[in-house]
């Protein structure tokens, strides 16, 4: 971004009436998470999956838990032990500071599944993750509609790329699966991330007009606002 763009950018924040913060898999790249951009993205990341001829739509086929769960919790095992372990980049506490600068009402709206927004620390109750989130749990048939926190340790045989724990269904005792809408998944039981939607658009009911800054790639679009304006936007490597 150049001089002048940072300040109109700068401007906009300071007049807005609230934040609306966008972002997808691109706002992790600072703090070491993978974004998966395309097959050799993914295999960069997992090159286990490489040498199976896996690739991301494959490995996160939601029909892995039904036909093998071991195989089917490793990917899903694999990604949760690394977001719990992931400290998220000062880039979260920036927007954090932009909001309390200038008093600002804010939302996140992403795509991540990761939960590094709420590590660090923004207001749980204001955080729309559209495609739900690794640290919640469901059960795969599902024999009910409850969604709970995944509390389980999955530890992972990084060679086989299967877990060797299997997180289960307290109501049935089948084989749980995380709370995340995943290719082709017509068992994802979306009510968390419907009443987190509701409060958004409660969010935007309240106001006329917000601004909305920097998203990462795969940010999130459709929303509709009366005025929106699009301050600036971060896309890993540029």
């Amino acid at each position: 971004m150049t001089t002048p763009d940072i300040q109109q950018a700068a401007t906009l924040i300071e007049q807005a009436e609230a934040l609306a913060i966008t972002c997808g898999a691109g706002m992790g790249v600072d703090s070491g998470l993978p974004d998966f951009r395309g097959d050799n993205g993914f295999w960069q990341a997992y090159p286990m999956y490489k040498h199976l001829g896996i690739n991301f739509y494959d490995a996160a086929n939601p029909s892995h838990f039904a036909d093998d769960p071991a195989f089917g919790w490793g990917f899903y095992g694999h990604r949760t032990n690394l977001y719990r372990s992931t400290t998220p980049h000062s880039g979260f506490n920036i927007l954090k500071k932009w909001s309390q600068r200038f008093n600002l009402d804010s939302f996140v709206v992403t795509s991540n599944v990761d939960g590094q927004f709420q590590k660090a620390e923004f207001d749980t109750q204001k955080i729309l993750e559209v495609h739900g989130s690794i640290h919640h749990l469901q059960c795969l048939r599902p024999c009910c509609q409850t969604i709970w926190n995944n509390k389980e340790e999955t530890p992972v045989n990084l060679e086989t790329m299967r877990a060797q724990h299997l997180p289960m269904c307290p109501y049935c005792q089948g084989v749980a699966r995380p709370n995340i809408l995943m290719f082709g998944d017509f068992s994802w039981i979306s009510a968390r991330s419907d009443a987190q939607e509701q409060r958004f658009h409660d969010f935007l009911d309240q106001r006329s007009t917000y601004q909305h800054p920097p998203r990462g790639n795969g940010g999130i679009n459709g929303y509709r606002s009366t005025s929106l304006g699009l301050i600036c936007q971060y896309t890993p490597g540029e």
